[in-house]
């Protein structure tokens, strides 16, 4: 458990530098024998890439640092639950085990929408430890999403304001 903690403490702060950017705050590192090899945080607004998520980028750094698209002796860390997408890059660089925090009941591909990682019909099953920092990574994210909706109430009380001058 120390070790989860650890790890997911990374992810946490990779959250939190794309909060300072205005990116949705979601963080992943992966771990190869005690050692972070990838990280990542979303970089989908700053890039215009939908694809740009915190885990496939992290996966696309320990595949530079390692040398090899096989991730199989990798744990990665990320602070919400996987998207589709996501748990197929986890199948497709065969990643031994995914920790996550928060549930994403939107698109959650670990169990709470779809459970992508256990699909005994793919060639690869991605081990799946839930539940880790649970409170911290929803609480970035609950911020984060408040502070939009405090933005959009403000411009549009601001818009009103204008229209009546």
């Amino acid at each position: 458990m120390e070790n989860e903690n650890r790890w997911m403490a990374l992810a946490l702060e990779e959250a939190k530098d794309a909060a300072a950017i205005g990116e949705v705050p979601i963080g992943a590192v992966i771990v190869h024998d005690g050692q972070v090899v990838g990280r990542g945080h979303n970089l989908r607004e700053h890039a215009q890439d939908s694809t740009l998520h915190a885990e496939v980028l992290a996966i696309q750094e320990a595949c530079m640092t390692l040398h090899t698209w096989r991730l199989e002796d990798c744990d990665l860390y990320v602070t919400l639950e996987p998207c589709p997408m996501c748990a197929g890059a986890m199948i497709n660089s065969r990643i031994r085990t995914c920790y996550f925090g928060a549930h994403d009941p939107k698109a959650g591909a670990a169990g709470s929408l779809v459970d992508l990682l256990s699909d005994t019909r793919f060639n690869h099953q991605v081990a799946v430890v839930e539940g880790v920092r649970a409170q911290e990574a929803a609480a970035l994210l609950q911020t984060f999403f408040r502070g939009i909706r405090q933005r959009r109430k403000q411009k549009q009380a601001g818009q009103k304001a204008s229209k009546q001058v």
